[in-house]
């Protein structure tokens, strides 16, 4: 507790407030108002800023409590204390009323963590600010609230008191003084005139650095969420910092470039290795530098779900040339691996706008440290994706003056937050994360729950686990009407569905999610399976086959999201092999169980998966499963298997008793249900253009209704745009090949925004930059594993009905050639090899009864559509286009060489199959066509 500095600084008074806080609401609020009212009327009768604190110590009540220990009190309800206020209309003089609402802030309730309890308790402070301009010439009498125990109601005390902080108190001014004190008044007015003139603390103190903390470092928004990646740049942390980075912790972390060169020992590193998986990298060994290191591919960085710690002040002995290294050569040298570095995390390996740098300056700066930020900024183009936090003013000066050489002084400001404690930083972080609130956990056999730390569930890489109390770490609070809505409609709109549409139905948030029949019928054949069968299999299957746009994927995560408090959940990331998933799968069975032999089951989600990969997996798991020689009447994983099918019906049909199909026809019931929910949805003021999926949904896809429809979008659109030529581009490869996309970087080079920066604007948004038609049909998608953010058609039904639409006399197979004409798109970076990939399958890729398809094909769907629409020479011709574009690929020519001589073009036939077999003189399937052609 203080007494009156300098009129800016605040007094403090401590109140512990631990017996008030438990009285019935009437008792609670006269007293917080007494205490209140007192301490501020002190406070502007002498014109010092000061705030008063309950949930702090005091005075010695209790053993073991010291003054000023923090002790928190439970809030049962934030109003009490807000309207505890109103007694300022009554306890003030009339005259004055006005001018004290404005000078006593209402609460704010800081919430309190102990590691010795898990109750929610808070410090509850009120601010005054007595302004020279409100309280000039005044003086504030007051009358106090008190609580009659007698009649159980509040009075005022009988006279009014005039009130001022002595010392660390707030006391009556004796009846005797009170002319001199109100005489004194106009020498303290100069004085708090004065000093709110000449104080630069002032406002500072008012600076709202906890604000502009959240604003910058989640893009825009007041909560963090996993939609950004953060690049950490960081010299030496002090011992007793290390307390105050948890924060560090929660953040999804890419890399570090660590300036600390005993970081590894007891900085930084040290404490991050604790909660999480890391793979670390000397500078030269991550810039791709280094002859001797083992520098780490994009692919690898992508997927893996661990941060990548870049030593920088590490040293070698040896050099990319194998030299030997002095110290002078490592200094000239840092510089430019540190810019190989940059370039690669900012050209090769994440998107734009994917990812923050958060410069902590936690010691004094050199110079490497600035050279990282310069090198940054050039790639970035700007400062509009990078923080600096320094606490210390004389750090972050030294940063400053050295920084300027590439930007001003002002627009290094603009993006710092500077002066703030680090355990100020750490606690305003924590507040916006989701995963302070409490750990995840995983059911156990005992029917009880297990923890799960982050560290366990990074080690289990290759899997997605869905927790008892998944989202529960989200605060409500944070989340406002429009991103729930949001969330909702995106859902509606033809997003797959995330695990928050199901929380935030189950907190009746937002309207519930529809089940299908379907859903109950999967639910019931996984009941069979758990309850054992006689076939006594060790790992089960339940085979899902759904009509593309159906929801087969959401009545999946509908079942995953029942059975998660019951069995163990996870959804399988098919990018790994399955050697690695079968490991992960067994870890996550078996993980914080006592006994191996009675686990609970595991059931595993694997989408759009390839037959072969499905039947290796299985095949791990049996083996693997074997090699313990335990029996059990339940399997010990059902593989859950959801994949898109044209014919579901017919696949269901050949395995009834472990196959659900799902279609685009609804059952009567279930007719009533999308009514119902279109109904609410209308009520809501939601525009049938922001749910088209399920408005289409709603109509069971009907064919003529989505030719309406598409039409009624497309009326007066500008055929000639570059976004009518990129929507048609999405159309070709969203019909023809699965699963495909556009990275958003793929679309943002084709309409020319590439060079588009606004560097003081986190407001951009990639669909400003579209025509209307064009907003209405793409959805933005992002990759679970790669970050990279994707393009699609809302559904490949409306895909078709574009494509035939906006074709106009156009044949398709010279909208293919146009589109493998589009240089920038070809030369793209992020997101090249899925690109290359859907062009490869829109050229080679044949329908297969086995995928679920409606027929086996002798070619793709789109040469056969060539060859059948317009001519088996177009379809040559385009073949051959893609042949010269893609590197001479031999399967290429491979397909070339079937095209002729089904055509009974076998001279021609011969010589592509002789250039496939160059290329590839072994491959059974191009020697099986070269054996074809000569047939």
């Amino acid at each position: 507790e203080t007494g009156v500095n300098d009129l800016i600084t605040p007094c403090h008074e401590y109140k512990s407030f631990a017996i008030a806080a438990e009285l019935n609401r009437n008792q609670l609020q006269s007293k917080f108002a007494c205490e209140v009212i007192r301490f501020a009327s002190a406070c502007m009768n002498i014109r010092t800023n000061g705030t008063i604190h309950f949930g702090i110590m005091d005075s010695i009540e209790g053993k073991g409590w010291k003054h000023g220990q923090i002790i928190g009190i439970k809030v049962k309800e934030r109003e009490y204390y807000v309207d505890a206020l109103d007694y300022i209309e009554r306890c003030f003089c009339e005259n004055v009323q006005e001018i004290a609402r404005k000078c006593i802030h209402p609460p704010v309730f800081v919430e309190v963590i102990s590691k010795d309890s898990q109750e929610q308790k808070f410090v509850v402070e009120v601010d005054i600010e007595p302004t020279s301009s409100l309280v000039k010439n005044k003086f504030f009498e007051v009358y106090l609230p008190k609580y009659n125990e007698g009649n159980q109601k509040v009075t005022l005390t009988k006279d009014r008191t005039l009130y001022q902080r002595l010392g660390t108190k707030s006391e009556p001014v004796k009846h005797n003084d009170i002319a001199t004190f109100i005489h004194g008044l106009q020498d303290r007015d100069a004085l708090r005139e004065k000093a709110e003139l000449s104080s630069t603390v002032y406002m500072e103190t008012h600076e709202n650095l906890g604000r502009k903390l959240s604003i910058l470092l989640n893009d825009g928004k007041s909560y963090m969420d996993n939609s950004l990646r953060y690049i950490l740049v960081a010299n030496r942390c002090e011992k007793n910092n290390l307390n105050y980075i948890n924060f560090l912790m929660h953040l999804n972390i890419f890399c570090v470039f660590d300036f600390d060169e005993d970081s590894n020992v007891s900085g930084l590193y040290s404490k991050y290795k604790e909660h999480h998986a890391t793979r670390s990298y000397f500078l030269q060994d991550f810039s791709n530098e280094s002859k001797t290191g083992n520098p780490p591919t994009q692919k690898h960085l992508c997927l893996y779900d661990q941060t990548s710690w870049i030593f920088c002040n590490g040293r070698s002995d040896f050099l990319g040339d194998e030299k030997p290294c002095d110290e002078n050569t490592w200094i000239r040298t840092k510089k430019k691996y540190l810019k190989k570095a940059i370039t690669r995390i900012c050209d090769e390996i994440l998107p734009k706008r994917s990812f923050i740098v958060l410069f902590l300056l936690l010691s004094p700066v050199q110079k490497p440290l600035v050279d990282t930020f310069q090198e940054f900024y050039t790639e970035m183009n700007g400062t509009e994706y990078i923080v600096c936090i320094a606490e210390s003013r004389e750090n972050y000066g030294k940063w400053a003056n050295l920084a300027q050489a590439s930007c001003s002084i002002e627009t290094l400001e603009q993006c710092s937050i500077v002066g703030m404690k680090l355990s100020h930083v750490d606690a305003t972080i924590q507040t916006m994360l989701p995963s302070t609130a409490q750990p995840r956990h995983l059911p156990v056999s005992t029917r009880g729950l297990c923890t799960l730390p982050s560290l366990e569930e990074e080690q289990l890489f290759s899997l997605e686990i869905l927790c008892v109390d998944q989202c529960d770490d989200i605060k409500l609070d944070f989340l406002t009407e429009k991103e729930i809505q949001e969330i909702e409609q995106n859902f509606y709109r033809g997003r797959k569905i995330i695990w928050e549409n199901f929380w935030l139905a189950d907190k009746r948030r937002c309207g519930e999610i529809i089940e299908r029949e379907a859903c109950k019928d999967a639910n019931k054949l996984l009941d069979d399976i758990l309850r054992g069968s006689r076939l006594n299999y060790s790992v089960a299957k339940l085979k899902i086959f759904h009509h593309p746009g159906s929801g087969g994927s959401t009545i999946a995560r509908q079942v995953l999201w029942k059975r998660k408090k019951d069995i163990r959940c996870a959804i399988i990331k098919a990018s790994y092999s399955p050697a690695t998933v079968c490991e992960h799968a067994l870890a996550f069975r078996d993980y914080e169980e006592r006994d191996i032999s009675h686990c609970l089951p595991v059931l595993l989600l694997i989408e759009d998966y390839d037959e072969d990969y499905l039947e290796e997996l299985r095949n791990e798991l049996m083996d693997a499963v074997a090699t313990r020689k335990i029996n059990s009447p339940r399997p010990y994983f059902i593989l859950m298997c959801c994949r898109r099918s044209n014919d579901p019906e017919r696949l269901c049909k050949a395995s009834p008793l472990d196959t659900v199909a799902v279609t685009h026809k609804l059952m009567d019931s279930e007719k009533s249900q999308f009514r119902t929910k279109l109904e609410k949805l209308k009520q809501k003021d939601v525009k049938p253009e922001f749910i088209l999926t399920f408005v289409l949904m709603c109509e069971e896809f009907n064919e003529t209704y989505v030719r309406d429809f598409v039409g009624h979008i497309l009326q007066d659109i500008d055929r000639s745009s570059r976004d009518t030529c990129l929507m048609r581009y999405v159309a070709l490869l969203n019909f023809y090949v699965p699963n495909s996309y556009f990275s958003l970087s793929h679309c943002e080079a084709f309409l020319g925004l590439g060079v588009y920066t606004e560097r003081n604007s986190r407001a951009y948004d990639f669909k400003s930059h579209l025509s209307e038609q064009a907003r209405m049909i793409f959805i933005e998608l992002r990759e679970s594993t790669t970050y990279i953010s994707s393009v699609q058609i809302i559904h490949c039904l409306v895909a078709k009905e574009i494509l035939h639409q906006l074709s106009g006399n156009e044949p398709q197979s010279q909208l293919a050639m146009s589109l493998l004409q589009e240089k920038m798109l070809f030369e793209n970076r992020f997101g090249r090899e899925e690109f290359i990939k859907f062009i490869r399958d829109l050229f080679i890729r044949r329908d297969k009864r086995s995928r679920g398809d409606n027929t086996d094909t002798l070619f793709s769907p789109f040469i056969e559509h060539v060859c059948k629409a317009e001519d088996c020479e177009k379809a040559i011709a385009v073949l051959k286009a893609a042949y010269e574009l893609l590197g001479k690929d031999p399967f290429f020519a491979q397909q070339l060489a079937r095209l002729h001589y089904n055509n009974e073009k076998f001279k021609d036939a011969e010589y592509w199959a002789g250039v496939a077999k160059f290329h590839l003189p072994n491959d059974s399937y191009i020697l099986d066509t070269e054996g074809q052609v000569y047939r």
